[in-house]
């Protein structure tokens, strides 16, 4: 097998994963936690392959990196890398996909239950020990809705959007979806226009790649077209939504609650308007994870260690 040096720039978007020591049978395998711009090209300059999840590389890192062969993306998107200068210098880069959409369908759910069943209101009662100061057996006032017959609409039908459909159907709601791409194919599902879909759906969840018809595709506008107990789900990516916007339309209750996995900024910045929402349990955020069950991150590492043996044995 060929001898080679391999960095990982972002170790620490990875987590604990057991695979990731197999890289270690490739040759020099050197992990970093995180990586700073101004430090990427000291890093990688004698290595042959890099890998990277959102570490950024550019045309200057690749002109000063003159051993690098191969970049290997540990995620489905590939924004972070100038592909067309990577293809004239003949810089091979590959991606993984599929690898996360169990863990994002299941995320999707935990989400909505957690608006839906009031999940940290009921927990919060009877950890601050009101249910132990209640005269009767339960406590209703934060009203539990069931998913039965509701509309689902689907923004991003890919394998992830699929998958989040076949567990709405097992809810017993009804599946619609919109075709931003414009692409034409069957599908068992409803096909709706887009404007439709925002009127007909109790639930909107977007699964939607970042592309120049979906960046900044929901804003107020579009918001009020959506009935007022509906909720928004986004666990695509975070300029599909327009942040502001949303603070505004769960502020004048125009929506009844949304959640958000993916930011406009990743990491979100501290003065972000989400985080002083009037009623913040209208508003659920969790820090992109949904992608990262240790499954999933295990998936990653084995795809990654395949296009690299791909790579050698090419």
């Amino acid at each position: 097998m060929t001898y080679m040096k391999i960095v990982l720039l972002d170790a620490a978007t990875l987590g604990e994963i057991v695979s990731l020591n197999k890289l270690n049978t490739f040759g020099d395998f050197i992990a970093y936690g995180n990586t700073m711009p101004e430090e990427v090209v000291g890093r990688i300059e004698s290595a042959e392959v890099i890998i990277t999840n959102k570490v950024k590389i550019n045309k200057e890192i690749m002109d000063e990196s003159p051993f690098l062969k191969l970049i290997c993306v540990a995620a489905t998107g590939m924004n972070n890398i100038d592909l067309e200068y990577a293809q004239f210098k003949g810089i091979l880069v590959k991606n993984v996909s599929g690898y996360s959409t169990q863990s994002v369908a299941q995320q999707t759910f935990a989400m909505l239950l957690t608006i839906t069943n009031h999940v940290n209101y009921y927990y919060n009662y009877v950890q601050k020990g009101d249910y132990s100061k209640g005269n009767i057996f339960t406590h209703v006032d934060n009203p539990i809705y069931e998913l039965k017959d509701k509309v689902l609409g689907l923004i991003g039908l890919g394998h992830i959007g699929r998958s989040v459909a076949s567990i709405a159907e097992a809810f017993g709601m009804k599946v619609i979806y919109a075709s931003i791409s414009g692409i034409v194919r069957e599908e068992k599902f409803e096909k709706v226009s887009f404007m439709e879909l925002l009127k007909m759906s109790d639930v909107i969840s977007i699964h939607a790649p970042l592309t120049e018809q979906t960046t900044q595709l929901i804003q107020f506008k579009e918001m009020q077209l959506m009935k007022p107990s509906a909720i928004l789900l986004n666990l695509g990516r975070g300029n599909i939504v327009h942040e502001l916007d949303l603070v505004k339309a769960l502020n004048e209750n125009v929506l009844f609650a949304a959640a958000l996995d993916v930011f406009e900024n990743e990491p979100i910045s501290k003065n972000s308007p989400l985080l002083t929402i009037e009623n913040p349990e209208k508003l659920l955020l969790t820090p992109h994870v949904a992608w990262s069950s240790v499954e999933a991150r295990e998936k990653l590492m084995e795809g990654i260690i395949n296009n690299i043996k791909l790579f050698i044995n090419s």
